[in-house]
């Protein structure tokens, strides 16, 4: 599949079930809008630190540096996690699902430590209490945020 943003970027066709499944071969499966699911999570002690998507440029610029790097849905473009904040996910380990449509990055994050760019060390940082009204659910935040996004982004939303 070739990139628009680096189109010298390709990885395999995906072949057969098994060669997909079983075999030794990189042959990344993205969706129709060019992209494949990531995972992040803790590399020492395996929380989940935050979920994005990557396309081709992205995957291979991530296996290449060792820095994770994401495309911004939003913003139509590459985004290295941590370049504005001083938050670099520096990648220790890269595994790919048994279909290859998912990869999951175990990281160690410089920095304040925080993934989220609401300040928090994970954006999973607020819980759904269960057994309760759907319609009416309080989400419950459960941590404090590592860093003030205003400060650091000079935006109140984590964003430039």
């Amino acid at each position: 599949m070739s990139d628009p943003i680096n189109p010298s970027t390709t990885f395999a066709k995906p072949g057969d079930h098994d060669a997909l499944e079983l075999g030794d071969q990189l042959t990344p499966r993205f969706d129709a809008n060019g992209l494949i699911t990531a995972i992040v999570t803790d590399a020492v002690d395996g929380a989940v630190l935050m979920l994005a998507h990557m396309n081709a440029a992205a995957l291979a610029q991530t296996i290449e540096t060792g820095i994770a790097t994401y495309w911004s849905r939003s913003r139509g473009e590459l985004w290295v996690k941590g370049a504005t904040s001083g938050n670099l996910q520096r990648v220790q380990e890269l595994r790919i699902d048994c279909d290859q449509d998912a990869v999951l990055l175990k990281v160690t994050v410089d920095g304040h430590g925080a993934s989220c760019h609401r300040g928090f060390r994970s954006c999973f940082y607020r819980s759904i209490p269960i057994g309760g009204e759907a319609a009416t659910a309080t989400l419950v935040t459960r941590e404090e945020p590592h860093f003030d996004p205003t400060a650091v982004y000079c935006t109140p939303h984590g964003h430039k």
